[in-house]
Formats: C-alpha cells, sequence, structure tokens
C-alpha cells in the first residue's frame, strides 16, 4: 500500500493541498491541520490533527537535504499516517469512567426493540454497514432532510432502513445518564454487535470513542455496494474502504439476517438477458418460488423474501446456500467467481466457527473507519 502511495506522491500532495487547511495555535506553538476528501477522490475521509513547528521545521530541512522528491514523499506518507489514525482513537475502554453503564444501556434498548419485532437486529446490523460505508462509521446515516436537502436515510438504497427509533431510545436512555458523552456513531456500533449476539451470533469487545459527523447527503448512497455488483466492483468498493477479501466475503455473511424486497433481485428472475430470462448461476427452484413471490402482475406491496431459510438467526446457511445456487443477489452468487472468494465461501460454509471469527475481526476493522467531530445531543439532527 506504501509503495503504492509514494509511487504517486505527486498526485497525493496535489489532493492534500487542495483540502488541507492549516491553522496556527499559539497556545502549543503548533499547526493544526484539518482534511476532508470528498469521495470522488484517491483518498476518502476526515482527519484532524497537529503538527509542531519544530517538526515542521525539521520536515522542511528533510526535505531540502534528501531533495524534493524524497521529501515530498515522505510528508505525504507522514500526512496519509495522519489521515488514516485520526487524532482520537478508539479503545474498549472508552466509557469506563464517564459513562460505565452505556453498553448496558444500549443492549436493553436492543433488547426491548428485539422482542416486540424480530427484524429490528437485521435493521441495525444493515444500517451500522451502511453508515459506515460513506464517511466512515460516524452516525450520518442517521441525520434527518432539511428541505430540499436529502439525507442518507433519503438516498435509494436506505429508504427501506428501519428502526432509527431504537437508537433514539438508547440516546434519550443515555442522556439522562451520561449527557452529552456517547456518540451516536458508537450507540449505533454497539446496537450492531448487540444485534447479532441477540440472533445466536459472537459477540466481541467494540472499540469506542467514534464521534459523530456533520454531513449526511443521499448523492452518496450511490457508493454503497448494491446488490447487482459483480466480484470485481465489490473488490474495488472494498477495498478503497481499506477492507480485504477476506472482509468482503465475512461481511456479506451479515446477510444470514434479515429480508429483502424483490427490486433487489428482480433483474436475475426475468428479462435477465437476450439469451437467458432467468439468472443462469441462480438455482432453478430458488429462482421458481422467487417468481411467484415476486409475480409480474398484481405484486403486493413490499412484496419479498427472507435472505435466508433462517433469517432470524445469525449462522452459515448464507455460504451453504450460495454454493448450492442459492445466493439471493447477483452480488452474494458474485463471491464464487474469484478464487480466492470462492475458497472463503467454502470454509465459512463449512465451519460456523471460522465464519464468526472472520465476521467479528471484520466489523472491529469496519467500525473503526471513522471521520466525525462531535457527540450529538439528539441523533437526528447535528449540534
Amino acid at each position: 500500500m506504501w509503495n503504492r502511495l509514494l509511487q504517486n506522491h505527486y498526485f497525493i500532495m496535489k489532493i492534500l493541498a487542495k483540502y488541507t487547511h492549516f491553522r496556527w495555535l499559539p497556545s502549543c506553538r503548533c499547526l493544526q491541520f484539518q482534511l476532508n476528501l470528498p469521495p470522488s477522490d484517491y483518498l476518502y475521509g476526515q482527519s484532524k490533527g497537529k503538527i509542531t513547528l519544530e517538526a515542521w521545521q525539521n520536515l522542511e530541512k528533510l526535505r531540502s537535504a534528501l531533495g524534493m522528491a524524497i521529501g515530498v514523499a515522505l510528508f505525504s506518507l507522514i500526512l496519509v499516517i495522519s489521515f488514516v489514525s485520526p487524532i482520537y482513537s478508539l479503545s474498549s475502554n472508552y466509557y469506563d469512567k464517564t459513562c460505565p453503564d452505556a453498553e448496558l444501556i444500549i443492549a436493553n434498548a436492543v433488547k426491548n426493540a428485539a422482542v416486540k419485532d424480530k427484524t429490528v437486529p437485521a435493521a441495525l446490523l444493515r444500517m451500522h454497514f451502511h453508515d459506515c460505508f460513506i464517511r466512515g462509521c460516524d452516525a450520518s446515516v442517521l441525520l434527518n432532510s432539511k428541505g430540499s436537502d436529502k439525507a442518507e436515510k433519503d438516498g435509494p438504497p436506505n429508504v427501506s432502513l428501519h428502526a432509527f427509533y431504537v437508537i433514539d431510545n438508547a440516546k434519550k436512555d443515555l442522556e439522562a445518564f451520561c449527557p452529552g458523552v456517547v456518540s451516536c456513531a458508537d450507540i449505533l456500533a454497539l446496537a450492531a454487535r448487540d444485534s447479532v449476539a441477540l440472533s445466536g451470533g459472537p459477540t466481541w469487545d467494540v472499540p469506542k470513542g467514534r464521534k459523530d459527523g456533520r454531513t449526511s447527503k443521499a448523492s452518496e448512497t450511490a457508493q454503497l455496494p448494491a446488490p447487482v455488483f459483480n466480484i470485481s466492483q465489490l473488490e474495488q468498493s472494498f477495498s478503497q474502504r481499506g477492507l480485504s477479501m477476506e472482509d468482503l466475503v465475512a461481511l456479506s455473511g451479515g446477510h444470514t439476517l434479515g429480508f429483502s424486497h424483490c427490486s433487489s433481485f428482480e433483474g436475475r428472475i426475468r428479462n435477465f438477458n437476450a439469451v437467458h430470462d432467468v439468472d443462469p448461476s441462480m438455482h432453478p427452484s430458488l429462482a421458481a418460488s422467487l417468481r411467484g413471490v415476486c409475480p409480474s402482475k398484481n405484486r403486493a406491496k413490499n412484496a419479498g423474501t427472507a435472505m435466508d431459510p433462517s433469517s432470524t438467526t445469525f449462522d452459515n446457511t448464507y455460504y451453504k446456500l450460495i454454493l448450492q445456487g442459492k445466493g439471493l443477489f447477483s452480488s452474494d452468487q458474485a463471491l464464487l467467481a474469484a478464487t480466492n472468494t470462492k475458497g472463503l465461501v467454502e470454509k465459512f460454509a463449512g465451519s460456523h466457527e471460522e465464519f464468526a471469527d472472520a465476521f467479528v475481526k471484520s466489523m472491529i476493522k469496519m467500525s473503526s473507519i471513522t471521520g466525525g467531530e462531535e457527540v450529538r445531543k439528539d441523533c437526528r439532527v447535528v449540534n
């Protein structure tokens, strides 16, 4: 990764120069920098940090001594490292002193909602994933639209998201015990973990300390990996966020929970292409079943199907179905299109424990993509 960045240092510096803003702070005799990169650029995200005047001068001396190319490359590397590691860091014990009951309060909110509505765990897991893939895990998906300024939750891929009230309830309870302390981004990350555990899946220590973002744009939901993506598109989408092919396969296993509307897979069951009416990679029995659930005429409102037969239980059935040609989305079945991802599908299909371990590692990795600025008082609006 670093070799690639250094080879492209001129391009990186052009981006950094365009989007980095510096401010002199007399209190610490240092330069404060803030980097905000839009999603269309080579790098993406937000970072804040400080560099002392002495360090800056040393960098200038180093650049002069080593020559422009090497100096610029080193400076690029330093700023990129700062970008990847924001000024605030995540830790498992982040709220131990400021809000020791935070995790219990959130877990109770999730449990109380899930008892009344079995779709809540899948909804919260999906919500967290959609949040992290746009501007990092900053709870931007929770923000409401303002007039014509449509927020992420009103973007086409997100209109079916629900259970926002669970996060609201948790936030309300937290504000009563420790006001202004726990971020909405952390609430969502913990709620996703609790949702998996409540569904019979693994649990894990969630690193905490995320901040909430102040920007949410419906147009940016186009960055989310789509159900029609092929393996190349999936790899690109995940790699742009620092996630590997193993992360791709492991996190796709989240599809073991939940429900899908017909629109997400209809292109596979009729008018697939000029040669085939039905996607040939789909098992005929599944195609026939889905065509019955999603008729071309007189379709029931919100018609669709469970992601797998055990859609409220976190298990490895998802991978077993893919091997049978019964993956619901094109993006699910596409995991067999590459040797490395196919091998992972086979491994996870053969061992629930292997899947669970990989899923936990990838969830921690994904949920550590940060980018917020504040701790909201209300998860639906900025402070």
